[in-house]
């Protein structure tokens, strides 16, 4: 009897195992059937704002991302700081408008919302769609997706093609626009001043060996004296056929030509471009076209703006968010709200400039335009103490770590990290600061893949004949830095590591500079032209003070110890594997 016992209760276990093992399989098939449907069917649809709120007319910013990816490269922003940078805007009330908003807001007078955004991304990569498409659901914002017509069914995996571009529109989230016809660059001269001629951008080999350049509807095509190879009627025709092909493709391909026009490249179209190939572009842009985004570099359309001639801001991948929201508040004149993340961190430093983000082991330091930003560690005021951190901020601009701030007195000393050079400085009372020492790092080193190929100019023929670089020492100015920095000040005398390594030891400084406190500075470089705003980055910070026993203090730290430490590592190794293995495959 009593194995007849367990050989039920041994079935019926067995069958409720089977159920239970069969219901959370169907669980998780429901799960998958649902998120595919989602994916296919476009489930969730935008919700249109109410227009009859909208009572504002004094413009709208517009925002243009070059290209999203899973994490941030040289060229491409991640999903993670687009997400933090679209979330910013969205918690300040920012409303995104459509390009029927713009046209009406012109053309009729209607209003817009108090706060009024223009979306968009430009290039016609598949991972922008991808990794864009969920934040535009979450914040409920609407984007233009911008596309080259030479890609339309193009065989290239990374640009999205016309079927997919239908689909996503039908969602709501998502209307067309268009980059021009190709990139095809016209008059390249290189380095030496060498003559190249037309090259479509696949047949480039070498970007960096390229000095001077013009895009294909930018200019009279010349010869390597800068004299036309072509006449007036020559070169309208050619500029004329390229906006035609445009039209036959994209009509074939969408059933229409996109409303909004961004043209390659920014910010030459009547600003200083021979006028006759200006008024060719201008003829054909107002016959295919609602709107032209002619140039780039500030966010802000005013209510005065020409709807061909508007602009737009194209946010850098190494732009944190109050990096991006510092802008907004230059372009604008209107107040914004900087992201502050951990409070916990950030209550323990003053402000004294620009903003500042703590975020894990990461503290941002972002200055206002050509000022410097900064923050000063509460209770840091200490005579002897070691300050150690990890910079990573781009390699053009200033870093700074204070030690001994009397800010009382304006006295300090100051280890500053600029275009990979380091120097010590100490500042008495009263009197000027006094450089102690400098010191050229070793060669940071970065690809072509991070040059920023933005030299295209109207230029002369001493210009392209001369062959000498004046900036050929020079780091693009969107190249990353990593150093190490440790600096110890016990008495009087300073000492400083970088990258492990004892550069300065036991140099005197001046005895009236006594205890004061620690802070962190960032500043721009005057050899960014295009950008005054300056992100410093600090990782691992670690505050030592010692006290007159010698006994040491930790006044700060956010760098990650024991197993939340270990996690740290873990997922950073976990996300390299993974990009590795997207760009591989």
């Amino acid at each position: 009897m009593g194995k007849k016992q367990n050989t039920a209760l041994n079935v019926r276990r067995k069958n409720r195992g089977k159920i239970i093992k069969v219901t959370a399989q169907i669980l998780i098939l429901g799960v998958v059937a649902i998120m595919l449907a989602n994916a296919i069917f476009d489930f969730r649809a935008y919700k249109e704002p109410d227009k009859s709120a909208w009572r504002q007319e004094q413009g709208f910013i517009a925002l243009s991302y070059f290209g999203v990816g899973r994490t941030g490269t040289s060229k491409l922003v991640s999903k993670s700081q687009l997400d933090a940078q679209l979330k910013s805007l969205h918690d300040q009330g920012y409303v995104t408008i459509s390009q029927q908003d713009i046209i009406d807001y012109y053309a009729e007078g209607k209003k817009l919302p108090d706060k009024a955004l223009y979306l968009s991304f430009e290039d016609g990569r598949n991972d922008s769609a991808l990794f864009a498409q969920p934040l535009l659901e979450k914040y409920n914002y609407k984007a233009t997706f911008l596309s080259y017509a030479n890609k339309m069914g193009n065989s290239e995996r990374k640009f999205l093609q016309p079927k997919d571009m239908l689909k996503m529109t039908r969602t709501g989230f998502w209307e067309l626009g268009t980059n021009g016809n190709r990139l095809t660059y016209i008059n390249i001269f290189d380095k030496e001043g060498r003559y190249i001629g037309v090259k479509d951008e696949s047949e480039l080999t070498s970007k960096a060996s390229v000095e001077y350049y013009n895009h294909y509807l930018m200019d009279f095509i010349r010869d390597e004296n800068m004299i036309p190879l072509e006449n007036r009627v020559e070169m309208e025709e050619r500029v004329r056929a390229d906006y035609e092909v445009m039209n036959k493709v994209y009509t074939e391909a969408l059933g229409y030509v996109p409303g909004t026009y961004m043209i390659m490249h920014a910010n030459a179209l009547g600003s200083g471009m021979n006028q006759l190939v200006a008024n060719a572009n201008t003829d054909q842009i107002q016959q295919l076209f609602g709107m032209n985004f002619n140039r780039e570099g500030n966010a802000f359309n005013t209510k005065d703006s020409d709807l061909y001639n508007l602009t737009r801001v194209q946010p850098a991948p190494y732009w944190s968010t109050n990096h991006l929201v510092m802008k907004l508040r230059k372009d604008q004149g209107q107040p914004m709200q900087f992201v502050r993340g951990d409070k916990r961190q950030a209550d323990k430093w003053e402000l004294l400039g620009g903003a500042a983000e703590f975020q894990d082991n990461r503290m941002v330091v972002t200055s206002p335009p050509s000022q410097a930003g900064g923050v000063y560690l509460k209770g840091s005021e200490a005579s002897d103490v070691t300050v150690s951190a990890k910079a990573l901020g781009n390699v053009v601009g200033r870093q700074s770590v204070y030690v001994r701030y009397d800010r009382m007195k304006g006295s300090y000393l100051r280890l500053l990290l600029e275009n990979n050079d380091v120097a010590v400085e100490q500042k008495i009372a009263g009197q000027p600061p006094e450089t102690l020492f400098t010191y050229s790092l070793p060669k940071v080193g970065w690809g072509e893949e991070d040059l920023q190929f933005d030299k295209a100019s109207v230029y002369t023929k001493e210009q392209t004949q001369s062959g000498a670089r004046d900036d050929e020492n020079d780091y693009p100015v969107n190249i990353g830095g990593s150093r190490v920095l440790e600096i110890s000040v016990d008495g009087n005398s300073l000492s400083l590591s970088v990258d492990q390594q004892l550069i300065l030891d036991q140099q005197p400084v001046h005895a009236s500079i006594g205890a004061g406190g620690v802070a962190f500075e960032s500043q721009f470089h005057e050899q960014n032209e295009k950008d005054d705003i300056y992100d410093a980055i600090f990782e691992d910070v670690r505050i030592l003070s010692k006290s007159s026993d010698r006994d040491q203090k930790l006044l700060f730290t956010n760098k990650p110890t024991g197993f939340t430490g270990m996690v740290t590592s873990v997922q950073r190794t976990v996300n390299r594997a993974v990009d590795w293995a997207v760009e591989t495959f």
